[in-house]
């Protein structure tokens, strides 16, 4: 009755549904284990943003290693604008997809160390982007930032390739063993954007809070392939059963064979 499974075509259709489920399996774990991830990743930037300010140099120093639990965590910094150093960060966007700059103005503290402050983003103002853009001047004087802290940025981690030989003050990422080596001071490590004050009169846009991965994504898909893994031995009987039913039927029509002719 089931002898047409011996068939090549059906062998092959067999195999191919029993490697289908299990690789269906691992997927669905795959993304259960992105969803975990992303949920973990949301959690700890939530708590990070919810966290009371402290003061930068609780969390960092010169030559230290911003760690996924410091990043995002709003800090203060006490000290003064050095815009005679202060650099643009190229090839960045604004929340419309704009492409321009990130102003990186070093801050000096009043020990004398120096926190990288990205101030924001404003646009580019010519097609070549080879001169140094107008950028808004900051507060003059002694003040009091807030902002978060960031880790340093690399290329591994951003897949932005830190080029050579750019226009003067132009830098591709924001790094603050580089900035050390360039200004020849103690940089605190990692840098920090800026939160307040809100923009006005042209001054820099200030960079919006990072955003929650869809983690729910994930487990849609997970839930997906784990049915779809369900759903290969139920297509597979089914097809069996059809197969089945046109071979009976096939063999009811066949005509009788005829009988002799009488002599």
């Amino acid at each position: 009755m089931y002898r047409f499974l011996l068939s090549r075509q059906w062998v092959i259709l067999t195999l191919v549904a029993v490697l289908l489920i299990p690789t269906m399996i691992r997927l669905g774990f795959w993304q259960m284990h992105r969803y975990e991830e992303r949920t973990a990743r949301n959690d700890l930037v939530a708590r990070a943003l919810d966290a009371s300010p402290v003061p930068v140099e609780s969390l960092t120093a010169p030559g230290k290693e911003i760690t996924t639990r410091e990043r995002y965590r709003t800090v203060t910094a006490k000290g003064h604008f050095d815009t005679d150093d202060e650099v643009v960060v190229r090839r960045r966007t604004d929340g419309d997809d704009n492409i321009g700059y990130h102003v990186l103005t070093p801050f000096v503290l009043n020990d004398g160390k120096v926190l990288l402050v990205n101030r924001g983003w404003i646009p580019a103002d010519g097609p070549s982007q080879t001169a140094f853009p107008k950028v808004p001047a900051p507060p003059r004087g002694e003040l009091t930032l807030t902002g978060r802290l960031m880790p340093d940025e690399t290329t591994e981690a951003s897949g932005i390739k830190d080029l050579d030989g750019l226009p003067d003050r132009q830098i591709m990422l924001i790094n603050s063993e580089q900035q050390a080596e360039r200004l020849d001071a103690p940089v605190l490590g990692g840098y920090v954007v800026l939160k307040t004050p809100e923009p006005k009169n042209g001054t820099p846009e200030l960079i919006g809070k990072p955003g929650n991965e869809n983690a729910a994504l994930n487990f849609a898909y997970a839930i997906q392939w784990w049915l779809f893994a369900a759903a290969v031995p139920v297509g597979w009987w089914f097809l069996v059963r059809r197969e089945r039913r046109d071979r009976e039927s096939a063999e009811d029509v066949e005509p009788a064979e005829p009988e002799p002719a009488a002599v």
